[in-house]
């Protein structure tokens, strides 16, 4: 799942949405290091990308990416999702999207310094530049896939890869449907957090 994702599945507190968005960017981190609410949220980033992947309807979406990109298939589903729980948000949640990303920027800003460096440059841009509001258009989506292409230091065609997207738009955005409240339930069910799941 891409950031936004994991922001929704995490606790409202600013170490559980630092954990959970902390799994992007754990290399080179000791997590023996970590406080306890923020290694519970990167445990639940983990459970939440393993149960993800290896669900059927994602499965099945990714071997009808073509092949010059399927390498990059699961990064422009996570990206898609994102932007199918923004367009379906009043059914996973009862907080209007606006007030739930300023509350995710909010935390972001407020825990910066619990981040390792990459990561508190890359969730200064998604304050600065409002990626979360981006990703409410499809044409939001294909701007944010060109410029992680463009960041891609060996050839590659994934450039232009929301032309695909918008061939499967109807087929992922049905899968997402059945497959996103599935993940919700498993999450809850696993408890790794404590707390309800809060949006």
């Amino acid at each position: 799942m891409n950031y936004l994702a994991h922001l929704f599945l995490a606790q409202p507190t600013v170490e559980s949405r630092v954990g959970n968005l902390l799994g992007d960017f754990a290399r080179g981190v000791n997590t023996e290091l970590l406080p306890e609410p923020i290694l519970k949220g990167l445990e639940n980033h983990r459970l939440v990308d393993r149960y993800t992947d290896s669900h059927p309807a994602v499965k099945q979406l990714k071997a009808l990416v073509s092949p010059q990109r399927r390498r990059f298939a699961g990064i422009m589903l996570d990206m898609a999702f994102d932007h199918y729980l923004i367009k379906h948000w009043d059914r996973f949640s009862s907080q209007p999207f606006e007030a739930s990303c300023k509350e995710y920027y909010l935390s972001l800003y407020q825990g910066a310094d619990l981040m390792p460096e990459r990561m508190r440059t890359i969730t200064s841009r998604i304050i600065e530049q409002d990626w979360f509001s981006s990703y409410a258009s499809i044409e939001g989506i294909g701007l944010a896939l060109d410029r992680i292409a463009g960041r891609i230091r060996f050839q590659n065609e994934f450039a232009g890869s929301i032309d695909e997207l918008l061939l499967l738009q109807g087929q992922i955005e049905q899968s997402f449907l059945k497959f996103f409240p599935e993940l919700i339930g498993n999450v809850a069910m696993q408890k790794i957090e404590a707390g309800n799941l809060s949006s």
